[in-house]
């Protein structure tokens, strides 16, 4: 073997470093677990940077360590992240806070008050209300209000990613592909936005504390003597500017167009497309910059999706944990046996996934109808995995209409993919054949397809993905529980939000949660 390619991806719970074949098998893997985030308030959810460079650092080291023969033949690294999870440092690169994490609850102030025409234009369009959400969601907004000698030391404002590569290269550089969260990034024209438009009024980074961006596939610099001592890896390496997590994720599951879509099964749960074509998922929502040059990856996401797997096993399956731990499997696995002891539907147990509110329904709660004396935890979780396939299935459906094509293939990734019965589940409920890919780590497979065309090790996008997507299973509907699945989407679960909206509204304003 002449060439590896090695993927940092760095997660919401842990960071992996990653080799890769030039035909896509995964060659070795190290993974540095954390706790997802700090919090020193309810609703407060912050990183520190500096633990996330250590485990970068530590975990190239121990690849280095344990397969020299394979580390030393890398020809380039790819970097991809978390989103919406930015990083203020100094002209030193040196962090000056704690990262505000994608989960974080608090709000800032309003910056932007539409007046006059524009007031009531918004308001005619249901827009109003989101876009002074929108802000108070905008952590640079907090930060500039309540932390303002912070904002003021700050050189750049960097997504994770951008601080990973000016760490490994010294250079202010990131991808258009990872420009992805509350940052003034005009998302049509894939670039940093000029003037006084909506994105710059929302959030109002000054340009210079952004970092220049470059097309995914670019070179952002190389490995440099400093990140070489700290990480074990050879100097003069290039570091080639990969994209986000999901979508990294996307074109590591083979999604090209419009005909397929890739569910990710993490920590937020995601549908998502990959299209030369602009089209907004949902009015008003923005598609993102795709992995590929010049396309976009409109998507849906459920906000802390599968994140609701962690919410129960730390709830109610410590037995499951115990069981999986003297078996030497992962816990999710044991939780397989829970899926086959309860039967399609849940015996009646239907859930709304909203453990987190989104943009588009900030007064969203989750919601369990249906319970009865024969209800167990078995039918809990069956019950979770439903409703979060019913919950995709609606966001697919939604870019299918605005799109303007129907979908003919989904391809499965994320953690919770590891599970056959989860894949089977979501078969028939998307009555599709759901294609699993030969590795669960699809995001770092996505940055090794950007590096391996960035270095040259194949000639484009096309090539790379043919020769390093493979797919380990297809799970075909049954038809018996896909008739089952379309009632209780169609009847129930596509009318629950609609009844249960006045009753979340009320209890916001009688609690205060979620915060307005």
């Amino acid at each position: 073997m002449d060439r590896t390619i090695l993927s940092i991806d760095c997660g919401t719970q842990s960071l992996r470093a990653l080799l890769f074949s030039p035909d896509g098998e995964l060659l070795d893997i190290e993974r540095i677990e954390y706790e997802p985030y700090i919090s020193s308030k309810p609703g407060w959810a912050e990183q520190d940077p500096e633990m996330l460079w250590d485990s970068l650092c530590k975990s190239c080291k121990t690849l280095n360590k344990r397969s020299p023969e394979l580390f030393s033949k890398i020809a380039g690294i790819g970097v991809t992240t978390q989103r919406a999870s930015m990083v203020n440092v100094d002209k030193d690169g040196k962090t000056l806070r704690n990262i505000i994490t994608w989960l974080d609850h608090r709000k800032a102030g309003i910056n932007y008050t539409p007046k006059g025409l524009m007031k009531y234009a918004y308001k005619a369009v249901g827009m109003f209300d989101v876009l002074l959400k929108v802000q108070s969601e905008g952590k640079c907004n907090w930060i500039r209000k309540y932390q303002p000698e912070i904002w003021k030391d700050t050189y750049k404002y960097l997504q994770i990613s951008g601080f990973f590569n000016f760490r490994l290269t010294g250079n202010f550089i990131d991808s258009i592909a990872s420009q992805i969260g509350y940052i003034p990034f005009d998302y049509k024209k894939m670039k940093w936005e000029k003037g006084k438009g909506l994105a710059s009024l929302l959030f109002p980074v000054e340009k210079e504390k952004l970092p220049e961006l470059i097309p995914p596939g670019g070179i952002i610099g190389e490995i440099t003597e400093k990140a070489s001592f700290e990480t074990g890896l050879p100097e003069g390496i290039p570091v080639i500017a990969a994209g986000s997590d999901k979508g990294c994720e996307t074109i590591g599951m083979g999604v090209l167009n419009q005909k397929s879509v890739s569910l990710s099964f993490g920590t937020t749960a995601t549908v998502q497309t990959t299209t030369k074509k602009y089209f907004e998922p949902l009015r008003f929502l923005k598609p993102y910059p795709g992995c590929i040059p010049g396309s976009y990856n409109p998507e849906v996401e459920i906000f802390r999706g599968f994140w609701m797997i962690t919410w129960f096993k730390n709830e109610f399956a410590q037995k499951e944990i115990e069981i999986a731990k003297e078996k030497g499997i992962e816990p999710e696995v044991e939780f397989d046996n829970l899926l086959r002891r309860s039967p399609k539907g849940a015996m009646g147990l239907m859930t709304q996934p909203y453990w987190g509110p989104g943009l588009k329904n900030p007064e969203a709660k989750g919601a369990m109808i249906g319970f009865g004396e024969v209800h167990k935890k078995e039918h809990i979780y069956r019950s979770v995995i439903e409703g979060l396939c019913f919950a995709l299935l609606d966001g697919m459906h939604k870019i299918e209409k605005n799109g303007g094509v129907q979908v003919e293939r989904v391809a499965v990734s994320g953690g919770a993919s590891q599970s056959d019965e989860i894949c089977k589940i979501a078969a028939d409920i998307f009555n599709l054949p759901i294609i699993k890919g030969n590795t669960s780590e699809t995001s770092g497979l996505g940055a090794a397809i950007i590096t391996s065309v960035g270095t040259g090790i194949h000639p484009d996008y096309d090539t790379a993905i043919k020769k390093m997507v493979h797919y380990s299973n297809t799970f075909i509907p049954d038809k018996e529980n896909v008739r089952i699945y379309k009632k209780l989407y169609k009847k129930v679960y596509l009318k629950m939000y609609k009844s249960l909206k006045p009753f979340y509204e009320e209890i916001r304003k009688i609690t205060g949660y979620p915060e307005e």
